[in-house]
Order: structure tokens, then sequence, then C-alpha cells
């Protein structure tokens, strides 16, 4: 499928807020959502010799870290001292890979997430010029993935299985895992928000 940046703006202005698949009901029926915390996180789009593309990050292994080694977008929880929820995507895209805010053409939303760290979730479309600097925090990332859109659409890509947190004695739940690209694997709450935003893409 071929889409343009008005494509992309136009879908993403539609949001709905439907109601949580499969995946997202499992966990929500088990956090309330008054010790949900705010995050957002910001996915950086680029356009390559025509072809659209994310950009991810691999968290470094840190004990602190609940998502320690992970696949992940920018992002983090939300700060006091963030005036909404764009600034803390923004300021933690730059802290984490040197992406500067003035760079960073905010398109639109996605739909929230929960996670079973106790975060609600909002990701944050952005389109950013290409090539562009980045920088990576050696503290907290330890790589920058670049993955074509059109291969996160292949729905050969990826599929459900169960799996549960480390430590937990409870029921399995569904969980999205990509197959992998470059030798990583994108799983679990960054692969649910990659789909979600492909179903807003999707016509």
């Amino acid at each position: 499928m071929i889409l343009t940046l008005e494509d992309i703006k136009n879908r993403l202005h539609t949001r709905q807020t439907t109601p949580d698949d499969l995946q997202n009901t499992a966990r929500k029926s088990l956090i309330p959502e008054a010790e949900l915390a705010p995050a957002a996180v910001l996915l950086p789009l680029f356009q390559d010799d025509q072809e659209w593309h994310l950009i991810f990050i691999k968290r470094t292994e840190q004990d602190y870290d609940d998502h320690s080694g992970q696949i992940a977008f920018p992002g983090g929880r939300a700060e006091k001292g963030d005036p909404s929820l764009t600034a803390t995507a923004l300021r933690e895209s730059e802290e984490e890979i040197g992406l500067r805010p003035q760079d960073v053409d905010i398109l639109g939303y996605s739909r929230d997430i929960t996670t079973v760290t106790r975060y609600r979730v909002t990701p944050i479309v952005g389109l950013i010029p290409w090539p562009c600097p980045l920088r990576p925090s050696p503290l907290e990332v330890e790589r920058i993935l670049f993955i074509p859109l059109e291969w996160l659409m292949d729905p050969e890509n990826h599929r459900i299985r169960p799996w549960r947190p480390e430590g937990e004695e409870m029921e399995p739940y569904p969980i999205i895992f990509f197959n992998s690209y470059h030798g990583e694997t994108l799983w679990g709450a960054t692969a649910k928000i990659v789909l979600d935003f492909i179903d807003l893409l999707t016509p």
C-alpha cells in the first residue's frame, strides 16, 4: 500500500478510542485506572527513497528498568515539568537519541495502551527529516533500529503467543511478537503500539 504524507495525517486525525483488544483487555482488568502513571512515546517516522520507516531503540540492560534490553520507541514517564504528553515524548526522544524537538513535525496520535508495568502510554507520531543526525545515549540506548513500515505491515511478520511476566503465577495471556529483524525481536507493548498505528493507517 502506497501512503502519502497526507494519507497518514488524515488517518491519524480520524483516531478513535475503540475498546481495547484481547491483549490490552487482559492487562486492563488487572490494573485499576487510578494506579496507571501517564507516559508517552514518540513514533519517529521518516521517508527514505519513497519508503516509510519507523525508528526504534534497544534499551540498555539496567536493573532499575522494567523494559531493560527491549526494543521500544523513545519515550517515558511524564514528569511534573512537562506541559503535555507531547512534550514528554519530545523530551525523552532528545535525551535518548539526540532528536531535537524542533526537528519533529507532530502528525497526530495513535491509541493509548496500558502496560503490565502500570503505565498508560500515549503514542505520538512525528515526522522527522532524513537524513537526521541522531546521538544515542550510552546509558539508555544500546542501538537504534530503522524498520520499514511495509515490513511491519506484512501480517506474515507477526503473530500472537501466550506469555506471562517472569516470576508471576498468573495465567499466560496473548502477546504480539514480530519476527526477528536484524537480530532483534519487537514484542509486547511496543508491538501493540505498532499494530494500532498500522490499523489506523489501513483503510
